[in-house]
């Protein structure tokens, strides 16, 4: 079996004690194998979710009979849009552990696979009685991002609407729960309304979870512009100064020099300036043929819920 590259400092007593619970039926080595891939997992699923399926994988063929191990599986394939192996994944867990908690992002996959009213069906099952609010809060941003995926926005924002919403309280999901229901009035064209509600959302996004701040500036009618391009644009040379200003310095400094530089100018001999002259224009057409191709412009792979 081939074996990921883990940092000397990654112990895998960095996971969750419930996760060290499970991974105990296993002996020892093979538990602190399979925990330090599992660590490695949540290290880079974030940032670096194609690595971070890498090591699930190597987990899972270490420890396929652990319901920690098929999550965290389940979730580095949905991270890379695998929405069918992150459903078979998620469906082993359950069946493992008899948890709900994975029910919403369960459904998410449905999603993913283009079965938004199979995802709407799960939000009405008696499982979803059996979530804490949080995960009650999940499944309600995706039943809202499966009435959109069905063209049904108006419904989608209905759905959003609850005690949760209304709740002054900033908790976990509050940020991303204001920012689905500003999407959900924005696409139904209720532009004030949205305006406000991403200003809610940016307001609890204490983690930079969204993108409200952009939002926002979009809809302020805000353009951000590339300082790097715009030097490029000017052609900014080493001191700063523009290719229109550096002419303008040349002339200054021409219109200074002394009148018996100027004489000696005027004394060069015809050969000479005939040679010169050549000389620019090779130049001339030398620069001319310089320059570079411009740089080509530099794409939440997982569906958004909500």
């Amino acid at each position: 079996m081939k074996r990921l590259p883990i940092p000397d400092d990654v112990t895998g007593e960095e996971i969750d004690k419930d996760v060290r619970q499970e991974l105990l039926s296993l002996p020892k080595t093979l538990a602190d194998d399979v925990a330090r891939n599992l660590v490695m997992v949540a290290k880079l699923l974030d940032e670096e979710p194609e690595e971070a399926y890498g090591y699930s994988r190597v987990a899972l063929r270490l420890a396929s009979r652990v319901p920690a191990v098929r999550e965290a599986a389940g979730f580095a394939a949905y991270a890379t849009g695998k929405y069918g192996e992150a459903l078979a994944e998620f469906r082993a867990a359950r069946r493992m552990s008899g948890s709900v908690e994975l029910w919403p992002v369960m459904a998410d996959c449905e999603r993913g696979l283009g079965r938004p009213e199979k995802a709407l069906a799960m939000a009405g099952e008696p499982e979803v009685q059996k979530l804490d609010r949080a995960g009650q809060v999940e499944m309600r941003l995706v039943a809202a991002g499966a009435r959109r995926d069905m063209g049904q926005a108006d419904a989608a924002v209905v759905t959003l609407q609850s005690s949760e919403l209304a709740s002054n309280a900033v908790q976990p999901w509050t940020a991303r729960l204001r920012y689905a229901y500003a999407d959900a009035l924005l696409e139904v064209g209720r532009e004030d309304e949205a305006r406000e509600w991403f200003a809610k959302a940016l307001e609890a996004d204490q983690g930079g979870t969204t993108n409200a701040s952009d939002r926002l500036a979009e809809l302020d009618g805000v353009e951000f512009t590339d300082a790097l391009e715009d030097a490029d644009e000017d052609d900014i040379d080493a001191d700063g100064i523009g290719e229109a200003g550096a002419a303008g310095k040349i002339e200054d400094e021409t219109a200074d020099v002394a009148p018996e530089a100027a004489d000696v100018a005027e004394s060069t001999a015809p050969e000479q300036r005939k040679a010169s002259n050549g000389s620019d224009a090779a130049g001339s057409d030398e620069a001319a043929t310089e320059g570079g191709a411009p740089a080509e412009a530099p794409r939440e792979g997982r569906p958004e819920q909500g």
